[in-house]
């Protein structure tokens, strides 16, 4: 076989792995959402990492409790965390992070309504966007990986986006000790504060996408 088709062969075969690797990790995701109702994502479509590879999200998704979604990207999925009071704006500040299954990385623009009766009922805006870096470093001064940071128990990064800019540390608290507790984690501002505009009022917060707020994503679905 000539060299060039045995290296696509090659580049073939991991792209498949890694597809088929994707596909198990939501498998949490599928399992609880019936995609001939809703109109989020599937992540069955092929949808390849961002170019960097680093995408970062917040979503503020009116629930059964009205909280924000953090999301970063991560071995093409979109590692996740529910934060019901929004990333904290002030220095030392610390929010509860609930660890949520991962979710495709076309999560990362969705914006409208979870109908009634599937799992996560409500409207869903994209309040902040953009891209991360990991600030992490080990003991030799490598930087780590966002996946290894996190199986570590602790990631400082830092965002750039439209609202969100500087560095916030997420840290594992509990769940990893064997006692059975349910896994969580806090969310800490580092350095600065953050902009105003960094601690919004959800109910009246804009979309980065659209410029809509909640109660007019959830108008438009009537």
């Amino acid at each position: 076989m000539p060299a060039g088709r045995c290296g696509r062969n090659l580049e073939g075969s991991i792209r498949r792995e890694a597809d088929v690797s994707k596909y198990r990790t939501l498998e949490t995701y599928r399992s609880k959402r019936h995609f001939d109702e809703t109109t989020e994502p599937s992540g069955e479509d092929g949808h390849r990492s961002t170019e960097n590879g680093n995408a970062f999200v917040v979503q503020i998704h009116d629930a059964t409790t009205l909280h924000f979604d953090v999301r970063l990207e991560a071995d093409g999925v979109l590692k996740s965390w529910s934060v019901p009071k929004g990333p904290p704006a002030e220095p030392g500040d610390r929010r509860l992070a609930m660890p949520t299954e991962d979710h495709p990385l076309a999560y990362r623009e969705f914006e409208g309504v979870i109908p009634h009766g599937e799992y996560g009922a409500g409207s869903v805006i994209v309040w902040d966007e953009g891209s991360y870096r990991v600030l992490s470093h080990d003991r030799q001064g490598r930087a780590k990986g966002l996946a290894q940071a996190l199986d570590e128990g602790h990631v400082t990064v830092r965002l750039s986006g439209a609202k969100l800019r500087g560095d916030w540390s997420l840290v594992r608290f509990r769940g990893e000790d064997g006692s059975g507790d349910r896994e969580a984690w806090l969310m800490l501002k580092r350095g600065r504060a953050a902009a105003p505009s960094a601690s919004p009022d959800p109910i009246r917060a804009r979309s980065a996408l659209s410029g809509r707020t909640l109660k007019q994503v959830a108008r438009s679905a009537e």
